[in-house]
């Protein structure tokens, strides 16, 4: 029986970052719109219709394209940097050490204190002389005077903290037991409670009037102003009489006069008022 002949195994192609990563498409040209498609443009058709994205639709069974004009496939995203430093093999092949600088001189500032005294001892004493010696005598602050701190740093106490303070710890406890329900809950119980005492007492102190406790109470006089009656028919008496007797007409009226200070109405005949 013959083996079987097995030829070198061809390993799996690999895929470029072109295939991987397709560069994006570019922008819809007039010439690429077919007729009966979704952007296709009747009359006057311009090139911003297809690149316009609130007016261009999308393709059916095609990733959406890109509106937008973008550079040519040579054109390279970022910061591009001219430079002769050799490289990576440059850069691993040698060290390259930085050379220390020297300190460049500082101006200092100037000693306007010392100025004004030297001028001071000299015999000047008005603003035009102090500015013409200052011009003929420049004095500086010493490298001692603008290093005091280094000298005598600023005290601080030992327990103190730079920064902010930390936030103080979640109580997670608290929440899972609904902890913060229950005290508000309890709270809401007390100022009920507080609140059915308070009614309680008001209502002890307080005394329902009644027709009988406002009769007892003295009440203003009421000044009762006569009807007009026309001259003619002053004299004349009553036709019709719908009270039994005299007594009981003087009864009626004694009644109806002691209760029109309770009574509401302009006739004295309405409800009864605490007024």
């Amino acid at each position: 029986m013959a083996a079987a002949t097995s030829g070198p195994k061809e390993l799996p192609r690999r895929r470029s970052a072109s295939q991987i990563c397709p560069p994006p498409r570019r922008p819809r040209t007039l010439a690429e719109v077919q007729p009966g498609s979704e952007n296709e443009r009747l009359g006057v058709a311009r090139d911003s219709m297809v690149q316009n994205p609130l007016i261009a639709k999308a393709e059916l069974g095609k990733p959406r394209r890109s509106c937008y004009t973008l550079p040519g496939y040579d054109f390279a995203y970022g910061l591009y940097l001219h430079g002769a430093d050799g490289g990576v093999p440059e850069a691993i092949g040698h060290w390259h050490s930085m050379k220390p600088r020297p300190p460049s001189p500082r101006e200092m500032p100037r000693n306007y204190i010392a100025m004004n005294r030297e001028a001071l001892k000299a015999g000047y004493v008005t603003a035009h002389e102090y500015n013409l010696y200052r011009q003929l005598k420049d004095i500086r602050c010493n490298e001692d005077n603008d290093s005091r701190f280094k000298r005598a740093p600023p005290k601080v106490p030992p327990d103190m903290t730079y920064g902010i303070l930390a936030r103080p710890s979640t109580p997670f406890f608290d929440l899972l037991q609904h902890r913060y329900k229950e005290v508000w809950m309890e709270q809401q119980r007390a100022v009920a409670m507080a609140k059915q005492v308070e009614k309680k007492k008001l209502q002890k102190k307080k005394v329902y009037e009644t027709r009988t406790t406002l009769l007892r109470k003295q009440q203003p006089p009421v000044k009762l102003d006569s009807l007009w009656h026309m001259p003619h028919f002053q004299k004349v008496g009553p036709h019709l009489s719908t009270f039994p007797d005299r007594d009981a007409h003087k009864k009626a009226f004694s009644v109806y006069h002691s209760e029109i200070p309770v009574r509401c109405g302009p006739l004295a005949q309405g409800i009864y008022t605490a007024a």
